[in-house]
């Protein structure tokens, strides 16, 4: 078992020197918004410290907004952590949404390259941009050039599954200033099917020394430590298993013998269930304090769609967040659904 001596960030983000937690949220279209970040906030550790993203946001549509107005940009002033990720390619949207994300307070920006929409590739941007690596590294070095904060670059493994291409693209957006990277593994036509190839991560790893974070597959805390210790990556991210286990960090951290970690016992899998119901009433309660009803309707919903392929019958719970009428009664169903017995699966 590891300890949390031993997993280390071997190469500190330059973003935040004192991180001392190698695991981090996926930035998420519709999810790594401010409740779902308060939720886990709250399953974790104390003496922990990473970086947190925003959803992703469009550089053309953040250059005309004000950071913190927005549903997508809505913080905690205890946020102080976010480094949040950007979709773009035009200088003059870029510039703008540097200059608001800078006096928003934010620690750090991300490009994506990862995005396989076909609405970001109708655009030539998200995965796109790993189509032509001299295109991908003006974009990071327009970016560079445009903010005085560390720039990161989170991508996929490209169009084909080519490691020679994925080091030239890698050494291209290196050179044009890009901070670190974050790898997920699959090809833009993978989408989130089949399963992400972490050799991939490890081959990246023997011929870069730019911190590197992981991506791809994680479902539960063995499996963050897993892709930790057979890739050497700095820093491992977590997508859609966080809706199901918002927990995920309390567990990682005590597993790694963090101090101070909360009181919540190690969970069998039907105590998970029952931990996931509580969670999700909290997450009810978030979403109802920081949006309108309508929006916090669809953000809940959404929650659940992600989340309840994990839970046995939980395509029941999907159901019923579709039925209720309100938010009290949407609670009282939920408190009901899981006073039965029920299991999360791995």
């Amino acid at each position: 078992m590891s300890s949390f001596l031993d997993i280390k960030i071997e190469r500190p983000l330059p973003t935040c020197q004192k991180v001392n937690f190698p695991f981090t949220l996926a930035p998420m279209v519709g999810l790594s918004h401010i409740a779902l970040r308060q939720l886990i906030r709250e399953y974790t550790p104390k003496e922990f410290q990473t970086i947190w993203p925003t959803e992703m946001l469009s550089s053309r549509r953040l250059s005309v907004q004000n950071p913190g107005q927005t549903p997508e940009t809505l913080s905690y002033e205890h946020e102080t952590d976010l480094v949040p990720q950007i979709l773009g390619n035009d200088e003059r949207f870029i510039q703008k949404a540097c200059e608001k994300l800078e006096s928003w307070g934010v620690v750090g920006i991300d490009i994506n390259m990862g995005c396989p929409v076909k609405k970001a590739l109708k655009h030539n941007y998200g995965v796109a941009l790993m189509g032509d690596p001299d295109y991908a590294s003006n974009v990071v070095r327009m970016t560079v050039r445009n903010t005085n904060l560390p720039v990161s670059v989170k991508f996929r493994a490209g169009l084909q599954k080519d490691d020679e291409k994925l080091k030239v693209f890698v050494e291209k957006i290196q050179a044009a200033g890009a901070s670190w990277v974050c790898l997920h593994p699959r090809t833009a036509e993978q989408k989130r099917k089949g399963q992400s190839d972490w050799t991939q991560i490890l081959a990246l790893r023997n011929y870069t020394d730019l911190p590197i974070i992981g991506n791809g597959d994680i479902q539960n805390w063995q499996d963050a430590l897993n892709m930790k210790e057979q890739t050497n990556c700095d820093m491992v991210m977590i997508g859609r298993a966080m809706t199901a286990r918002p927990w995920l960090f309390w567990q990682l951290g005590h597993a790694l013998g963090m101090p101070n970690s909360s009181t919540l016992p190690p969970l069998t899998p039907e105590e998970e269930a029952k931990e996931y119901g509580r969670a999700l009433i909290r997450f009810i309660e978030l979403c109802e304090e920081n949006f309108t009803p309508d929006m916090a309707k669809r953000k809940i919903r959404f929650f659940i769609k992600v989340s309840h392929p994990w839970l046995n019958f939980g395509h029941r719970l999907n159901g019923m967040a579709h039925k209720s009428e309100n938010f009290e009664q949407l609670k009282e169903q939920v408190r009901k659904f899981f006073a039965k017995d029920g299991h999360i699966m791995s």
